[in-house]
């Protein structure tokens, strides 16, 4: 299959995960109403419950794509169901944060573990320290995009951002085996953010945030665009240091979450850690307004990444 084709079959994924989950998520969001998954969205002045874990439609739709692209591609078969193996372990790691809590600790152990198969797809005439540091860029990535969260549709929007320049960064640097999977999250997102943009309807819960990360992290060293992918996560990388630095290492539980004002803006607690949503929240803001503004800031890195792609002219680990 030469490049344009396998770039075709890339979209065709991408549409495929795009209607599965924009046609699930309404069903999906009453069900776990039903259910009493919910969450109250804390930063509106009427606390309305929203239902929570939507990110298992974006699981669905990524899942389903992947396995369209192991039939339509299977020269590709070893590394998309490796890729669908990590990030379905990474979804089902979520979903029990989601419903008991787990610990930093836990978490980051968890993660790293379902990192561990990506080992099996590196480059030809890798070290064991190499291979062993993808697991661990797995927990970290995963752990970054679930912690700069919270705003209706940050994180997808995030994620979209994201993985639209390392899809255009691949094609530019021709690495195309990596297209299948990066459509395929990019068209997942892109559906889920209708549901989760602002006022949300449903929040993608640990289990859309960590698969978002994870997938970053897959991209990165299957493709061989890790400085790309590092560029592109610089948002959560900027956050997740200014929270360690302010605050050390901290359960969520024991956050102080950010205010409402009476007018129904966010206004950043006097005292607390520090972030990249509370460095912007100098004076009262709206939430869209605040979201926009990260976004903002994600596509700036994003476009670095694109310009870093194109300058290098492939020769990128």
């Amino acid at each position: 299959m030469n490049s344009t084709q396998l770039l075709l079959t890339s979209g065709f994924c991408g549409l495929i995960a795009f209607l599965i989950t924009f046609l699930v998520m309404p069903t999906l969001i009453k069900r776990l109403k039903n259910a009493d998954i919910v969450g109250k969205d804390i930063h509106k002045l009427s606390k309305p419950e929203v239902a929570e874990m939507g990110g298992i439609g974006i699981l669905l739709g990524f899942a389903i794509a992947i396995m369209v692209g192991v039939y339509l591609c299977p020269e590709w078969q070893s590394q998309l169901t490796i890729t669908l193996i990590v990030i379905l372990l990474t979804g089902i790691i979520g979903m029990v944060d989601d419903l008991i809590m787990l610990t930093s600790k836990e978490k980051l152990i968890l993660l790293w573990i379902a990192g561990l198969p990506i080992m099996w797809v590196t480059p030809p005439n890798v070290g064991i320290v190499y291979m062993l540091i993808i697991p661990v860029a797995v927990s970290i990535a995963s752990n970054l995009t679930n912690m700069l969260a919270g705003l209706n549709g940050i994180e997808t929007g995030l994620g979209i951002i994201a993985l639209t320049s390392l899809t255009f960064s691949c094609v530019i640097m021709n690495k195309f085996d990596v297209a299948i999977i990066s459509f395929s999250m990019l068209g997942a997102l892109i559906a889920f953010l209708f549901f989760n943009k602002y006022p949300a309807n449903v929040f993608p819960g640990d289990v859309g945030t960590l698969i978002i990360g994870a997938c970053i992290a897959i991209i990165a060293f299957i493709g061989r665009v890790k400085i790309i992918a590092f560029i592109v996560l610089l948002p959560n990388i900027i956050d997740g240091l200014l929270k360690f630095y302010s605050a050390g290492v901290m359960e969520r539980q024991n956050f102080k979450p950010t205010q409402v004002d009476e007018e129904g803006r966010l206004v950043a607690p006097s005292s607390g850690f520090n972030s990249l949503i509370r460095s912007i929240l100098k004076k009262p803001m709206k939430e869209n307004d605040v979201v926009h503004i990260i976004w903002i800031i994600g596509i700036v890195f994003g476009l670095i990444g694109i310009m870093v792609a194109y300058f290098a002219k492939g020769n990128i680990i």
